[in-house]
């Protein structure tokens, strides 16, 4: 039983892009509901500077991609939102498993969903007698104190109480059109079969099982991650975790050349590492196709790793005051090949269908060639077709092509 394994920075990084779907070569022919299970979950955003997030997660990997292809399988009840890396649409097969967070939860809300137990009942008679409703269903003059506000309470009485039934898992969002959600009672949408396996299932057996969902959608695992399992584990607590797996067999400790932090990976997954060990580069940025990915895109997960792996450092500077932001508001990461190229920041007025381009900026050791140049066009045509724009302008003062 092989307990630690010594590798390439270059082989662990392309076998995380054959994990999360992005390398060239990967077959692509995977449904969105498909592609969703191969990620394990996919996270949500309501920011819209072009599409969100989640949308824009798929498209970088599902050939014609369009958003009413998640609407609808939600719809469908093949998915489900909840929280795992943060808020993320999850296949509907995997809601036992969240049992012990929804336990968390809800004993975290509950002393609020008493004080605003009029409202709270009041929202679920009304879900009870009339089924699935919108969120502008549910109106109110009261302010209270939501979970950005700060000084002033700024949020809706009847929105703070829907989102706290959705953390303790009462409510659940059943579909979607357009930014708006529309909601039901959980144990009247979900099927009973479904209901029953999340009663039986023990907390232990659930958490064993979130664990191990986690270390699939990650593939590459650090114990100094706080999202680590999607559970609140200490720090030796998530270390004894993954040695225990070590010792059991179940996942191999990876020495990275060249790199001080300890990964891991699970066993099954070592002959698939090795074959990117053996396999000579066959990427080029001149060539190969241009994805750019969202801010909250599942390789993104992991800061740490990126500056580990792919010699790249990204921080999201939307919450960054504008004077100080360096990439823009959006910056969406460039990937091409096994690398990471550079940033775009992109916006979509949709008034006029065009694709702004605010900035877009490379590596310092990329070196900008025709081919290069007219690679990351085509990638920006693209992008900008699944967006449905009209046309592409870019502000040339602050893009390097």
């Amino acid at each position: 039983m092989q307990s630690s394994y010594v590798t390439s920075k270059e082989a662990v990084r392309r076998f995380l892009l054959e994990t999360q779907y992005l390398l060239p070569e990967e077959d692509q022919e995977n449904s969105v509901i498909q592609m969703i299970r191969n990620l394990e979950c996919v996270q949500l955003d309501p920011v819209a500077s072009v599409e969100r997030n989640q949308h824009l997660v798929l498209m970088a990997r599902v050939p014609d991609y369009q958003p009413d292809m998640l609407h609808q399988l939600l719809a469908k009840g093949e998915l489900f939102e909840y929280w795992a890396n943060a808020a993320c649409t999850i296949p509907v097969q995997d809601y036992p498993v969240f049992k012990a967070v929804r336990s968390r939860l809800r004993k975290l809300v509950q002393p609020e969903l008493e004080k605003l137990s009029p409202i709270v009942r009041h929202i679920l008679d009304r879900l009870k007698d009339e089924g699935e409703l919108p969120s502008r269903a549910f109106r109110s003059e009261e302010r209270v104190h939501g979970g950005w506000d700060t000084a002033q309470p700024k949020t809706k009485v009847t929105s703070r109480a829907l989102n706290l039934l959705l953390d303790a898992g009462i409510i659940r969002v059943v579909r979607r059109e357009g930014s708006e959600r529309f909601f039901h009672l959980t144990e009247e949408s979900l099927p009973q079969w479904l209901l029953n396996q999340a009663d039986k299932i023990e907390v232990e057996e659930a958490e064993r099982a979130l664990l191990a969902k986690y270390i699939r959608a990650y593939r590459v695992i650090d114990t100094r991650d706080s999202r680590f399992g999607w559970q609140k584990l200490k720090a030796m607590q998530r270390k004894q975790a993954m040695e225990t797996m070590v010792a059991s067999g179940v996942a191999i400790r990876l020495t990275i050349e060249g790199i001080k932090t300890t990964y891991y990976i699970l066993a099954e997954d070592l002959d698939r590492l090795k074959r990117h060990e053996r396999t000579p580069n066959p990427f080029s940025i001149e060539q190969d196709d241009v994805r750019f990915l969202p801010p909250l895109d599942n390789l993104l997960w992991r800061r740490d790793r990126l500056v580990d792996l792919f010699d790249f450092t990204y921080r999201w500077e939307i919450y960054i005051p504008k004077v100080k932001r360096q990439y823009g508001y959006y910056a969406m990461p460039i990937l091409i090949g096994d690398q990471l190229v550079g940033r775009m920041d992109p916006g979509l007025d949709r008034s006029s269908n065009q694709l702004h381009i605010r900035q877009l900026k490379l590596e310092p050791t990329i070196n900008v060639t025709k081919e290069l140049h007219g690679n990351i066009w085509q990638g920006l045509e693209k992008f900008a077709a699944a967006h449905r724009a009209k046309g592409i302008t870019l502000n040339k003062n602050m893009c390097d092509i």
